[in-house]
């Protein structure tokens, strides 16, 4: 034992020198290989990182074309087409069970893909209100009922007393049922111009009341008169896509537009006499009178531009417009309502402004709610007769304002249902409107 206890030159390996020496060759052993075991470490680590994140990618994507895919299913079976192998879903394990099977995940759809799947029910309502390039060819037939009822009293006397009225009350009604049905074309050039024409045809059923009829208060004269189907002014129109929609800028259109006048025009139209009286000289004078026909259009060319804006808020869209109209000066043979007098002239109406403004959202991926205001203010008109000068026609002016709601339904993938009610805020403008369209895509 104590032979082998020593080494060369007889020094024992067991004393502190020799076990100093001894550690100092295991250090430089074992050295070299616990760095090598860090770097496998941090190698490994690094692996592992960068796996996951193949996997959250990989996730990722699985979950895009899973929702392109419900998307795609979704519009085959509206149109009635079932896609192969549809049937009936089973519900979903984890994205992670589904990795590690090597299936698709069938996720829910992100918010990106609900605001996609919700933009046609929107669109719908929001090609009447701006203009959808996404569309290539649309037809459109629509009806659209309005009823006018406005009472005018008229005073002819004086206040005695500053209390007693002594004269004549007359008290004069129009109601007016107007059916106006339209067919439009509109058709997208490219995805920043389109182009359309539109063309009404207008019917009205109107009812003319005057009270104190002759002189007497107790008098009631009415008269109902409904007019032929007949077609009101066309106006062609072309839109250009200024500036499409970021998230920080609005979709901007401008729209120009030409209306003819294909409807029958307002002037030269006779009277057709219901009552006359004589004044105290022996003189004929009518008491009460009224247009023989409708009109359906203002017999004007008139040109226009607007520009409207629309940005989308998930799930409501925000939309705004204003427009100017100018209309051309024209000469007509008879201005008069009187069948025995021609009086030729020129007639110039006043130049209107419109805006509105309102908003629409989704309720589900085919139907959508929206309300809007809007507000039309016309300038006087007026009249020159050959060789006299410019005339203008008191009361000519209007203030238009109307209040508006509209549901729109997807009937099918092409067709679609478009409703709205809209109310009158000030005189000039209707009671009620109620209009019904249906816009078809080809």
């Amino acid at each position: 034992m104590d032979a082998l206890n020593k080494g060369k030159g007889g020094r024992a390996v067991g004393t502190p020198a020799a076990m100093s020496t001894l550690a100092i060759c295991l250090a430089v052993a074992v050295g070299p290989a616990a760095a090598n075991e860090a770097d496998n470490v941090r190698e490994l680590r690094n692996e592992l990182e960068e796996l996951k994140q193949r996997y959250v990618d990989e996730v990722r994507r699985l979950r895009e074309i899973d929702a392109r895919l419900m998307a795609v299913q979704t519009r085959l079976s509206e149109s009635g087409v079932e896609a192969e192998g549809e049937g009936e879903a089973a519900p979903s394990p984890p994205v992670e069970e589904q990795v590690a099977k090597g299936d698709a995940p069938r996720t829910a759809p992100t918010a990106e893909d609900r605001k996609q799947a919700t933009r046609r029910s929107v669109d719908d309502f929001l090609q009447q209100e701006h203009v959808a390039f996404d569309r290539p060819f649309v037809l459109e037939a629509g009806v659209e009922y309005s009823r006018y009822d406005r009472t005018q009293l008229t005073l002819n006397g004086f206040l005695a007393l500053d209390a007693i009225f002594l004269g004549n009350i007359a008290v004069d009604n129009v109601a007016s049922d107007t059916f106006e049905y339209t067919l439009a074309a509109r058709y997208g050039l490219t995805p920043r111009w389109n182009i359309g024409v539109s063309a009404p045809f207008i019917q009205r059923y109107t009812t003319y009341q005057k009270g104190g009829a002759g002189g007497s208060a107790a008098a009631f004269a009415e008269i109902d008169q409904t007019s032929d189907l007949a077609i009101g002014d066309t106006t062609f129109n072309a839109s250009y896509r200024l500036f499409p929609e970021t998230a920080s800028r609005p979709d901007v259109v401008v729209t120009g537009s030409v209306t003819a006048p294909t409807g029958r025009e307002p002037y030269g139209i006779d009277w057709q006499v219901i009552e006359t009286g004589e004044d105290a000289d022996g003189n004929t004078f009518v008491r009460f009178a009224v247009p023989g026909e409708q009109a359906t259009g203002n017999g004007l060319w008139s040109a226009g531009a607007s520009v409207s804006a629309v940005k989308t808020l998930d799930p409501a869209l925000l939309f705004a417009n204003f427009g100017y109209t100018h209309y051309i000066p024209r000469d007509f043979d008879d201005l008069n309502n009187n069948p025995d007098t021609v009086s030729p002239g020129e007639v110039k109406l006043g130049d209107s402004w419109n805006w509105g403004l309102g908003l629409a959202f989704a309720l589900n991926d085919r139907a959508s709610l929206s309300m809007s205001f809007s507000q039309q203010i016309s300038g006087q008109a007026e009249t020159k007769a050959d060789g006299e000068s410019w005339e203008s026609l008191i009361g000519s002016d209007s203030n238009s304002a109307t209040f508006s709601l509209g549901l729109t339904y997807a009937l099918t993938q092409k067709a679609t249902l478009v409703t709205t009610l809209g109310v009158g805020l000030t005189p000039d403008a209707p009671d009620f409107t109620l209009g019904i369209r249906v816009p078809y895509a080809l």
